[in-house]
């Protein structure tokens, strides 16, 4: 069955005095991918942009850069999208990690059953990134999940179940720029943590693993009314299975991808998709930001 949503993000951000120049870079607009179809969206900016486009990045992820060049104190940026998403359902765990291993490595041929293009995209993502370091205290925690001649997917499903088992979920505890030793350390973070920490572990055995962020549908206790604003901006992996393609695991919530959740970006980290970055020029010294999302079902 196709599920229809209408996502809402609007984030707000205050200053205590006179900004004068605003640019900023906005990750906001939801993938059109198989299972997922974007019928509608759009992006308004308060105060208004004296300049506004959209490009594709490397990633074929759609942004829009903004320049507000009135002076405000306030600068709003609200993104409401329609979108439509069918479940894809999993065929098989894949070839041992091993020769997933191989082949991204270059160390083997390309199977023929599989596209070499295909495969050299996929390498990019198996290298560390940025915010992804791939440290001896990552590669330790993940070896567990790595015996020999697992298939791929069931190593990345393993670690999933691991990182949700092991991880408590404590907004708060981290940054963006917290660095994964730090969360394996203090064993707590947010979605964006996890997220980094099973992209880390399936990279430094050699998978190619995504960052992805986009909105999840969340549900309010039985009961209760749905919250305008309750939904937040999400993040988890995707790891790369030849022959299937890329599968997206959410070890915040220990669950494989499906019709619930909507796809915005991917890259190698957070650090290549952030939902809004940009430079401002103010005299200002202190600054707030709110953000609302809501993810209702049609």
């Amino acid at each position: 069955m196709t599920a229809r949503y209408v996502v809402t993000h609007r984030t707000e951000y205050g200053y205590d005095d006179t900004v004068t120049a605003s640019y900023g870079l906005a990750f906001l607009l939801p993938r059109t991918v198989p299972g997922r179809q974007l019928a509608s969206a759009e992006v308004t900016i308060q105060p208004s942009p004296v300049d506004e486009r959209e490009h594709l990045d490397v990633y074929g992820n759609r942004s829009l850069y903004f320049s507000v060049l009135s002076d405000h104190d306030r600068l709003v940026i609200t993104a409401t999208s329609r979108v439509e998403v069918q479940p894809n359902p999993l065929v098989g765990d894949g070839p041992p990690w091993e020769a997933v291993r191989d082949v991204l490595a270059g160390r083997v041929p390309t199977p023929a059953s599989t596209a070499a293009a295909e495969i050299v995209d996929a390498s990019e993502f198996a290298l560390a990134s940025p915010g992804v370091e791939l440290t001896d205290a990552v590669r330790a925690y993940a070896k567990p999940s790595f015996p020999k001649g697992r298939p791929v997917l069931a190593a990345a499903v393993d670690l999933m179940h691991r990182i949700h088992a092991d991880f408590e979920y404590e907004p708060g505890t981290t940054s963006v720029t917290t660095r994964l030793d730090e969360v394996l350390d203090q064993r707590s973070g947010v979605c964006q943590d996890f997220a980094h920490l099973l992209v880390g572990c399936l990279r430094s055995h050699g998978m190619a693993a995504r960052y992805v962020s986009g909105y999840l549908e969340t549900q309010p206790p039985p009961g209760q009314t749905k919250l305008q604003g309750s939904d937040a901006s999400h993040a988890w992996a995707s790891v790369y299975v030849p022959n299937h393609g890329w599968v997206d695991l959410d070890p915040t919530n220990d669950v494989v991808v499906d019709d619930r959740f909507v796809i915005t970006a991917w890259g190698r980290d957070y650090g290549d998709v952030p939902p809004v970055k940009g430079v401002i020029f103010t005299e200002s010294t202190t600054s707030t930001l709110d953000v609302a999302v809501d993810v209702i079902r049609q």
